[in-house]
């Protein structure tokens, strides 16, 4: 059987997906991305560095932080329902537009010197709930774009979009900071929203593959979500390991800066570095294996693994070099992961309830670092940072035994989240 998934998984490698970029409107898509993404990071470091300048306080920069996350925590699942009810494409102009409009608010507050740390915070807030519903929306929206053969190599390319921009974004904002001022990186943000926002006008709305049937807003439709997630172990799995995942081992924004300055000693051109060599293993997995694999709990379990023992080599590594190339290897194996997750769910989810699904995906991916960021924060005030970066590799094999235990061990997991099923809710047989 294992000999047999392997074939499987080499003969993926050797006959690649239809590439999503032969259709025009996920070329629209993709140009638009490339252009608003930097400026996302650019403002996501610009925002750190204004919090430092106001307050110098590492706590008002956690609550920044999590005002930022906890609004995709709570709504997640709701917002994931409007989206299945609503057309997307218009959905995602008003929340595009509305994060370009709070950009340029920040920056013009910085600029012309009356900025507080209070009005950040509403700002952040707004943010926030801003991308509550953009990013369940906009994930889903690729299913929309192309076809299905074609949907796991558009969320490969994102994952490496998002990669190469969480390398470019910060080395730019650093600069942009320096030269020109705080004020700038905002601004600038805000104007690369233009980019998507005129690529989703130029799209053409009869190409879009819009599922026949809209779920409706309401309370009853976020229930009905949650509960066909319970009853498809082929989704709960994927679930729960993200969120397991995603909780301890995805908080590369607390390890990565205390590595660098308490274990390693490192200033700021070292954190870059070891941030930046994370990245370029990141883009070259995203270029060459994310969305190529097949989309299976099969190829999570290896890509977990993987990720673990990266993470489990980074907490051990003797100097900032081994370092850098055990975060090399966390950055390419955490892309095919994440990518290969949200293929996953895409692909298995019926057309109605896509956006529910993605929901409780970006809840276990960006959601949890509102409560895996300060637990990881303190275990390496504790413990040291070597102590939070092996918690992130225990969070990893707790997620492969998840995925490696019989049906009855899921279902005993599975009954800690709801009471137990009726007869006539038993979960079907896994096709993991």
């Amino acid at each position: 059987m294992r000999g047999r998934r392997a074939i499987h998984v080499l003969c993926a490698l050797k006959s690649p997906a239809p590439s999503p970029l032969r259709t025009r409107n996920y070329r629209l898509y993709f140009s638009g991305q490339v252009i608003s993404v930097p400026g996302t990071w650019l403002q996501t470091v610009a925002q750190a560095w204004l919090v430092l300048q106001l307050s110098a306080s590492g706590s008002a920069l956690g609550a920044t932080v999590a005002l930022q996350t906890v609004p995709v925590l709570v709504l997640g699942a709701w917002t994931g329902s409007v989206a299945d009810a609503v057309d997307k494409r218009r959905l995602l102009l008003v929340t595009q537009a509305s994060q370009g409009l709070l950009a340029f608010a920040l920056g013009t507050l910085t600029l012309i010197g009356v900025v507080q740390l209070w009005m950040v915070w509403i700002l952040a807030l707004g943010l926030g709930l801003a991308r509550a519903f953009d990013t369940p929306t906009r994930q889903a929206f690729v299913s929309e774009l192309v076809s299905g053969d074609a949907l796991p190599r558009a969320i490969g390319i994102n994952s490496t979009v998002v990669s190469a921009a969480r390398m470019i974004g910060p080395a730019a904002a650093g600069a942009i900071i320096a030269i020109l001022g705080v004020g700038t990186c905002f601004l600038i943000n805000g104007a690369s929203f233009l980019a998507p926002l005129g690529a989703l006008l130029a799209m053409d709305a009869r190409a879009l593959h819009r599922p026949r049937v809209r779920a409706p807003r309401s309370a009853h439709a976020v229930r009905a979500g949650l509960s066909y997630v319970r009853r498809r172990r082929d989704l709960l799995v994927p679930l729960l390991m993200m969120a397991i995942v995603g909780t301890l081992a995805f908080e590369f924004q607390v390890t990565i800066p205390l590595m660098a300055r308490s274990a390693f000693h490192l200033g700021a051109t070292g954190f870059g570095l070891l941030y930046a060599a994370m990245g370029v293993g990141a883009v070259a997995s995203g270029l060459t294996l994310a969305g190529r694999l097949p989309a299976r709990v099969h190829t999570l379990t290896i890509t977990a693994a993987a990720f673990g023992v990266a993470l489990a080599a980074t907490a051990a590594a003797p100097g900032p070099l081994t370092a850098a190339v055990c975060l090399a290897f966390a950055g390419a194996a955490s892309v095919v992961y994440s990518s290969t997750t949200n293929a996953t769910l895409q692909l298995r989810a019926e057309a109605a309830m896509r956006g529910r699904v993605v929901a409780l995906y970006v809840i276990a991916f960006m959601g949890s670092t509102a409560i895996g960021g300060p637990l990881v924060g303190v275990i390496a005030e504790f413990l040291g940072p070597r102590a939070a970066v092996a918690t992130g590799a225990a969070g990893c094999a707790v997620a492969v035994a998840l995925a490696l235990a019989p049906a009855g061990g899921r279902r005993a997991a599975r009954s800690a989240l709801r009471r137990p099923p009726s007869a006539s809710q038993q979960p079907g047989a896994s096709s993991s």
